[in-house]
């Protein structure tokens, strides 16, 4: 595997890790005896990430090759002196050698400079080769912040192609210099065999480094978590979420398209169960995602709060696991078949709104709200519905309890609320407005959408007036299909916010770092 590539600073600090933090002793003994000391120690080749970073908090990810026990330092020193080592879990098969650790007690508005390594359970078994990261944590004042988000990794057949650069995107975003990273799902593309090779419309190739676990849909517990592991293998990833914390969440294609409970398996696949594919891609993301488990009321859950200072509460929904069947979408009245976010997610969501102190309230959905997803047609050849919006018209089946909650949310007077999602494989900036809307009770709001990081390109999709959607700019392939990241079409978006105002700018990007779009939000007070 390729080594690492990151910051000088990262690299610096990870070479002199390397030298004084291993307890083989290189230059001692004999050549057969250095070998098999080497083959002994444990790798972490899958890099480390931080996740759900806090004011004093931030959890560390990494992965071993082998049972190991994790061992992480960290310190506020470039040099790592005077760093804090904590031993953290046993890496074991059951959550396929990956671990993580909770650290606690981090100043806040600090640069943290970390290391993992892992230790095997033999007696005087020599540690890995460390893996170096940074992050900083949430400010405890009004400082400038910056943060990045967008969806849809390695999608419709697109994989790592080394000689085109590889995942090309995540580097861009990591030269950002952002706090932290939104990944608004489609975090792996479980359904989407990669093939080798793939013949480019200009006649070049194309060409995928492949795995077994890639080469068809996953459907085993090691298919899933291969899907996982083939992302780190691209150098930009893995140097990106070692400088960057990540603020994970999923949607559907962690497991297969579209799924729902009314989801019908193809011939792709053998088993046939939708439940049983979810039971096991749901163990993979959590082994995988830098994710802060909730509590022991609910093991699984993926929707949180994450506090970054006095201007910004991130709240991170799950549009997944809590839904009704994929259906026509028209229902009159609230039900089982229209739930979408959930009552208990809904009434979270809210409460959490309404306790927030913080200048602006970001919803990262993993689905916009307004635009037409289709899946296909029901039994009695009805449009059938991926997302919330089913056509122009009144509030309908999933729209009723979007329509609960923004007027929950106008009831409550809550403003300086943005929501931002992925998902449709373009990018853009849709302003909703009660005066132009068939629902008119709530407060005007923007949604803006970013994507994808590294999958065809499709759209744009068609807008539905029931919350008066205004699309005020986007760029999409315009109709055309599954255009290839050798043609651009891959995007970000980047929000930045100013200590001293706290305005809001929302930028839209490409590859290249252009910012397409740009607009700055002046925070309503009241």
């Amino acid at each position: 595997m390729p080594k690492i590539h990151l910051s000088r600073r990262a690299a610096l600090l990870g070479a002199a890790a390397i030298a004084g933090g291993s307890r083989l002793a290189f230059g001692q003994g004999s050549a057969p005896a250095a070998i098999a000391a080497e083959a002994a120690r444990p790798k972490a080749e899958w890099g480390a990430s931080t996740g759900d970073v806090t004011a004093d908090r931030a959890l560390v990810w990494s992965r071993a090759d082998r049972t190991a026990r994790m061992i992480v330092e960290w310190s506020t020193d470039e040099g790592m002196r005077d760093a804090t080592r904590l031993r953290g879990p046993w890496a074991t098969g059951a959550t396929d050698f990956t671990a993580r650790l909770d650290l606690t007690s981090l100043p806040a508005d600090a640069e943290i400079f970390y290391r993992v390594g892992f230790a095997g359970p033999e007696d005087g078994a020599p540690l890995s080769a460390p893996v170096p990261g940074r992050f900083r944590t949430a400010p405890g004042g009004r400082r400038d912040l910056r943060f990045l988000w967008s969806g849809d990794t390695a999608g419709q057949g697109w994989g790592i192609d080394e000689a085109r650069g590889g995942m090309r995107c995540y580097e861009t975003m990591r030269r950002t210099g952002a706090d932290f990273f939104i990944h608004c799902g489609d975090t792996i593309y479980a359904d989407g065999p990669i093939q080798p090779e793939v013949t480019l419309a200009d006649g070049t190739l194309w060409r995928n480094l492949v795995t077994p676990e890639v080469s068809k849909v996953a459907e085993t517990l090691g298919e899933f978590r291969g899907r996982h592991r083939y992302n780190l293998m691209d150098r930009n990833v893995r140097a990106f979420q070692a400088e960057v914390p990540q603020l994970w969440m999923w949607d559907d294609h962690e497991v297969t398209n579209n799924w729902s409970d009314s989801k019908a398996l193809g011939a792709a696949y053998a088993e046939t169960r939708i439940a049983a594919l979810q039971a096991v891609a749901t163990r993979a993301f959590l082994d995988y995602a830098p994710v802060r488990p909730q509590g022991a009321d609910e093991l699984e859950r993926v929707y949180r709060k994450v506090g970054y200072g006095p201007h910004l509460d991130v709240f991170a929904l799950d549009m997944r696991s809590y839904r009704g069947p994929n259906t026509h979408n028209r229902q009159h009245k609230a039900g089982p078949e229209t739930a979408f976010l959930g009552r208990e997610q809904i009434h979270w969501l809210l409460r959490g709104l309404i306790g927030s102190r913080a200048t602006w309230k970001v919803i990262a959905a993993d689905m916009p709200l307004g635009l037409l997803v289709p899946d296909g047609k029901d039994a009695e050849g009805r449009d059938r519905f991926e997302a919330v919006a089913n056509g122009d018209g009144p509030a309908l089946g999933r729209e009723l309890e979007i329509a609960g909650l923004l007027s929950a949310i106008k009831a409550a007077g809550l403003r300086n609320i943005v929501w931002v999602t992925a998902d449709v494989h373009y990018t853009a900036a849709h302003r909703y407005d009660p005066a132009r809307a068939r629902h008119r009770d709530f407060l005007p709001f923007w949604e803006f959408v970013s994507g994808p990081l590294h999958a065809g390109g499709f759209g744009p999709n068609a807008p539905d007036d029931t919350f008066g959607l205004e699309v005020v700019w986007q760029k999409a392939p315009d109709g055309r299909v599954n255009v290839p990241p050798a043609e651009g079409g891959q995007y970000f978006g980047e929000a930045a916010i100013e200590g001293r105002t706290g305005a809001l700018t929302v930028m839209l990007k490409d590859m290249a770092n252009a910012v397409l779009w740009q607009r700055t939000l002046e925070p309503e007070r009241g």
